[in-house]
């Protein structure tokens, strides 16, 4: 049941919040019922330090075949349940992470394993999809990826991973922009100059076009992507890069409602910085398209107001060049909307959306006027797998059946208003609380994020990082306000600790 906390959480919030009580509570019941041997809501346990001398043990081995720098924890995935993974010493953790976003109902969820024990043939015999798809892949696809799609667009190609997704979203904005400078797709004749030039990285053949770009943004890492991505200089050093245009992206402050006109004047700066480049680039690298994240993650969770996003748009159109939402990390309903996009209320939709993480597969949507009509152009061995569309359709299932959008949004409230009561009482360690549906961040001050993070790791909560200073949440669609009381608990326990 809600604790008393989240039911006066919801009545602060409103009558619209709190005639959702009822209706939360029974499905919150049912799901117990369903789900009863899977722990769904109760206390992390931790029995060891955390590394554990097992993982400790499993990382020298593993340190002799690669570099194990980021590994953080092995994990034991057959013990593990919904929102709550156990490492390989046995400690329970409350995953506010799920292997970085990855995981939509968390660990070992009845309905996906019963899928995918129904699935060994899919499993063992994997396609090259482009090439050679099961009998049963237009069906699939209908069923899962086109199910989700967002408004406006209704063409989808899977890819393996959220790189390689916008890899070749880049590359289909370029196809496109070139089929409108010549009329035509590919020059005509056989003895164009293009097709010989190209095979030297050469123009005509390989045009000289440009990719806009944003700071913070983090978009693969690919050479093409590591191009439009600047997070981490660590990520980018010694690779050759294109010479394209990076735009600011704004910089909020928070509280949000004491700063909205210091707020409005550094978007319109970064709106006009954008429509600059694109007049400065044309002669030289002429601007194609534009990429952007609705929440900039991996550079810190940085949002923006959503009339940001729709003058970003509105450029893009008055210019005629490209608008790339990467959903990567804010698609399936984490923000509250299955995509985060749907916030901004766009009068022409986005002309490619990117994919991955807890929509299983990688890939992206696109515009009819961005399909491309030859083979070769945008395909790979694999394009992807079959299981995890199979697994896609049932979470979409799943979704909707127990309203996790509406689940995603109550408890993505409770949490933020928790959270800000903490930043209340630890100014000094909390600041900057920001987010939607369950995608939130706060940023730690005084250069305490990495002991923020271990010591409540080790009171058995797991949470990410991202940008400089800040740390995120990313639990699955599971996550309750019964949940939220574990985490808020836990940060206090630690914040309480870190001041003593």
């Amino acid at each position: 049941m809600l604790s008393i906390t989240a039911k006066q959480t919801f009545l602060k919030l409103g009558r619209s919040w709190t005639c959702c009580i009822c209706n939360f509570e029974s499905r919150f019941m049912r799901t117990q019922e369903t789900t009863k041997d899977y722990n769904l809501c109760m206390k992390p346990q931790v029995q060891t330090e955390i590394p554990g001398p097992q993982t400790r043990k499993l990382t020298k081995e593993m340190d002799k075949i690669q570099n194990t720098a980021v590994l953080s924890l092995f994990c034991n995935f057959e013990k593990s349940k919904l929102n709550y993974l156990v490492d390989a010493d046995g400690n329970i953790l409350l995953d506010c992470f799920q292997q970085i976003s990855t995981l939509p109902l968390g660990y070992n969820h009845p309905t996906i394993l019963e899928q995918a024990h129904q699935s060994a043939s899919t499993i063992a015999n994997r396609p090259a999809i482009g090439y050679f798809p099961s009998s049963d892949f237009p069906a699939l696809v209908t069923n899962s990826l086109l199910k989700a799609a967002p408004k406006g667009l209704t063409q989808v190609v899977t890819m393996g991973c959220g790189s390689c997704a916008n890899e070749n979203a880049y590359k289909s904005l370029f196809f496109w922009y070139m089929k409108k400078q010549r009329g035509e797709e590919v020059p005509a004749d056989v003895h164009d100059i293009a097709y010989t030039s190209c095979m030297k990285n050469q123009a005509p053949g390989s045009p000289n076009l440009s990719i806009i770009s944003f700071d913070g943004g983090f978009h693969g890492r690919t050479i093409g992507t590591l191009s439009t991505t600047h997070s981490k200089a660590l990520h980018k050093l010694d690779v050759p890069a294109f010479d394209w245009p990076v735009a600011p992206f704004p910089k909020l402050k928070y509280p949000l409602e004491e700063y909205g006109r210091e707020n409005a004047q550094e978007e319109a700066r970064c709106l006009a910085m954008v429509e600059d480049l694109i007049d400065k680039w044309k002669d030289t690298r002429p601007v194609a398209g534009m990429v952007i994240e609705p929440i900039q993650a991996e550079g810190g969770d940085n949002h923006a107001s959503d009339d940001f996003f729709r003058k970003l748009r509105n450029i893009a159109t008055k210019n005629k060049i490209g608008f790339i939402c990467d959903e990567v990390q804010t698609g399936m309903a984490i923000t509250g909307r299955m995509w985060a996009h749907d916030y901004w209320g766009l009068e022409t939709p986005p002309d490619i959306v990117t994919f991955a993480k807890k929509m299983l597969s990688g890939g992206f949507y696109y515009s009819d006027d961005f399909r491309w009509k030859h083979g070769y152009r945008v395909v790979n061995t694999w394009m992807g797998e079959p299981i995890k569309l199979m697994l896609l359709e049932k979470v979409l299932e799943v979704v909707q059946s127990q309203n996790l959008l509406l689940q995603a949004e109550i408890t993505g409230h409770y949490i933020m208003n928790g959270l800000r009561q903490l930043e209340k009482l630890f100014p000094e360690l909390l600041s900057c609380i920001r987010g939607r549906g369950l995608f939130i961040a706060t940023t730690v001050e005084n250069g305490k994020r990495e002991k923020f993070v271990t010591n409540l790791l080790q009171k058995g909560v797991l949470i990410g990082k991202c940008g400089d200073h800040s740390v995120r949440l990313r639990p699955s669609l599971l996550f309750t306000p019964a949940h939220a009381d574990i985490l808020l608990e836990k940060v206090e326990e630690t914040a309480r600790d870190m001041r003593s």
